[in-house]
């Protein structure tokens, strides 16, 4: 009987998050994004923020920092470093008490000779150790004792160069003492190749081949060798240099002996040599302050001491405070092994995001600096520009909502034939009428449309504008917290001008100690000018320069500012800047606002401090020009200034009505 296979039901997932879907929202990570730049930051610092706040579902770089820093302050307080001093002092005070009850019961001289010699015994443990080295033990409990010192000593100095070496020798034998000489032979022989010229990657596979299960990390070739080699060597010289310089001594010279009685003095020297050369870059000599109880072996020591130090360079790199800092400058494999397989996943997931912002055409990257496109740009300009027409629909109900955004104007009830360029509404219905009249409706019921068929709806024309917006750029700005309400304004305008009223034109101009025409990508990625000086002169003079080029347009001119003008073009084209103004500086900036009134543009000022020099010099020129002044306060700017826009463009367009396209 043939078995049936099972069947399968597929449907909508209903039991929470999906599980399959990405740990992020691009387009939400964008507007994500898109708030810090409109609160002030470059788009480089505001991606470097969501990268280090992360997400609701993936982590960010700070709360890996604060786990790192959380592990490191853990392994200070794990315990002290002179552990193997202290056991070897223990060991010894242990051999020698043995051998004292050996000799008690004896009366003869010979023990009391062996008494004296004890007694005799310096108290540096290295000396005692070496004076040891030749005495007949009668303690068969003694002499066992004394070769577990011995035996510690060996073990721990070379755990201290070789991390896992201690466990690998806890039974030792000739053989794999040997084994340990012939390694060090051929890793000196192998380094000396290579300095060579002479090293090739087959002679490390046969090395690995050989002693590859006295290398636990796995290296793949001698550069991952020696960081390794080295990067423990230097930790055990850290380790040294933390000691007392009594300890630093006794632990050298017990290590020294060890070594001779190893008979790999020469080798290890010779080893410490070639990694030092190799990476100088290391840090060799700092000190380090363990402040725990527990008595850390040399060798354990070294561990901690190395693994402070990966964690210190793990925590530099999650900070991103260097110049050209990356996350691929992050090893994801030491985040994991700090921090757990899901640190390394929410890594991942950040670069991934960082490249999506990319991909997907929202960021663009020039060395160090990073912009957003003209996508992410629309975007972000419609965010605040939904959060001026919020604010409005609040404080003033039915607002400025605009319905009729990309007509050229309002319709008047008929048609005519379409033409290229042309950016009236299509009228579908006639449309359809001449493509039916021209060949009937085919048996398929597909009607097909050609070129001649196409009707647009005929509109009256708009007046377009030519908007000036001037945005003071200089530091009392940020001081005054004025600055990221300003630069949120300017791309709620940029947004509403390109969005819903393309015909208009728009120019923004920041101005400081001089001024410069700013384009929507450049607004983005704005900080202000820390500079002095206020040069309202030259920014009226590149805005009149602007609305002489649309002379046909109804002129809009717009200024943002929170101080009088401190500063003017000299005949040369050079800035010049005093506190408090000079005459000449008022007089010529009045000179550029009389320019725009003859040209027929209104100047109306938006003040953002109420400065009573900057208030008499604001209605003086509102006086002379017939522009009005508004003093909102920085949360309401963008109300201000997009209202004012939309009601003066409104009295150009009414101005132009009734004139047909």
């Amino acid at each position: 009987m043939s078995r049936r296979s099972p069947g399968y039901r597929y449907g909508a997932w209903h039991d929470g998050p999906d599980p399959l879907a990405a740990p992020y929202d691009v387009r939400r990570a964008l507007d994500r994004l898109g708030d810090d730049v409109l609160s002030g930051m470059t788009p480089r610092d505001a991606l470097r923020n969501l990268l280090r706040q992360g997400s609701d579902r993936m982590r960010g770089l700070d709360e890996m920092m604060r786990r790192v820093r959380q592990q490191r302050r853990d392994l200070r307080d794990r315990g002290r470093l002179d552990g193997t001093l202290e056991e070897v002092r223990r060991l010894l005070d242990t051999a020698v008490g043995q051998e004292r009850a050996a000799l008690f019961p004896d009366p003869g001289d010979d023990a009391r000779l062996r008494e004296a010699s004890l007694d005799a015994l310096p108290g540096d443990p290295a000396r005692a150790v070496r004076d040891l080295e030749n005495y007949e033990w009668r303690s068969p409990d003694a002499r066992h004792t004394y070769e577990q010192i011995k035996d510690l000593l060996r073990r721990e100095v070379l755990d201290t160069q070789f991390r896992g070496m201690k466990q690998a020798l806890e039974n030792p034998d000739p053989e794999a003492m040997q084994r340990v000489k012939d390694m060090l032979g051929d890793l000196n022989a192998m380094l000396e190749a290579d300095a060579r010229g002479e090293h090739t990657q087959e002679q490390f596979d046969d090395f690995m081949q050989k002693y590859g299960d006295m290398f636990p990390d796995d290296p793949q070739n001698l550069e991952e060798l020696v960081d390794s080699l080295a990067r423990r060597a230097a930790a055990a010289e850290r380790m040294m240099q933390s000691l007392t310089p009594q300890q630093r001594t006794e632990l050298s010279a017990l290590m020294q002996t060890a070594l001779e009685d190893m008979d790999l003095a020469s080798q290890m020297q010779q080893l410490n040599d070639a990694l030092r050369g190799r990476r100088p870059d290391l840090d060799w000599r700092s000190r380090t302050r363990m402040t725990g109880d527990e008595p850390l072996g040399a060798g354990d020591a070294t561990s901690a001491l190395q693994d402070l130090a990966d964690l210190d360079e793990l925590e530099s790199t999650l900070g991103q405070d260097y110049p050209g800092a990356s996350l691929e400058d992050i090893d994801e494999e030491a985040v994991r092994r700090a921090l757990g397989r899901t640190a390394g996943d929410a890594l991942r997931d950040l670069r991934r995001l960082e490249r999506e912002l990319e991909e997907q055409g929202y960021v663009t990257r020039q060395g160090e600096r990073l912009d957003l496109t003209p996508k992410a740009i629309r975007r972000l300009g419609q965010t605040a520009l939904r959060r001026v027409f919020a604010d409005l629909r609040a404080t003033s109900p039915g607002g400025h909502d605009v319905h009729d955004a990309g007509q050229a104007g309002e319709l008047t009830g008929s048609s005519r034939a379409w033409r290229f360029g042309d950016e009236q509404p299509l009228d579908v219905v006639r449309t359809l009428t001449n493509a039916v009249r021209r060949g009937g409706l085919p048996a398929d019921r597909r009607l097909r449309l050609l070129p001649e068929d196409f009707e647009v709806a005929e509109t009256e024309r708009r007046t377009s504008a030519a908007v000036c917006l001037l945005l003071d750029l200089s530091y009392s700005m940020v001081l005054r917290d004025t600055w990221a309400p300003a630069k949120a304004t300017a791309l709620a305008l940029q947004a509403l001008i390109s969005g819903m009223f393309p015909q208009d034109a728009l120019q923004i101009i920041g101005f400081s100690s001089y001024a410069r025409v700013l384009s929507p990508t450049e607004l983005a990625g704005l900080e202000p000018d820390y500079v002095q000086g206020t040069n309202l002169q030259h920014a009226l003079m590149l805005g009149g320069r602007f609305l002489d080029r649309h002379p046909d347009a109804e002129p809009v001119v717009l200024v943002v500012t929170d101080g009088e003008p401190t500063a003017h073009l000299l005949p040369g084209g050079q800035p010049w800047f005093a506190w408090p103004p000079e005459q000449e500086t008022i007089a010529l900036t009045v000179a550029e606002v009389d320019r725009m009134t003859r040209r027929g543009a209104t100047v109306n000022v938006f003040q953002l401090d109420d400065d009573p020099r900057l208030t008499a010099f604001v209605h003086e020129l509102a006086r002379r020009n017939g522009g009005r002044v508004f003093m909102p306060d920085a949360g309401h700017l963008g109300q201000y200034v997009v209202s004012d826009y939309l009601a003066r463009r409104n009295v150009g367009r009414a101005r132009g009505a009734g004139v047909r396209s």
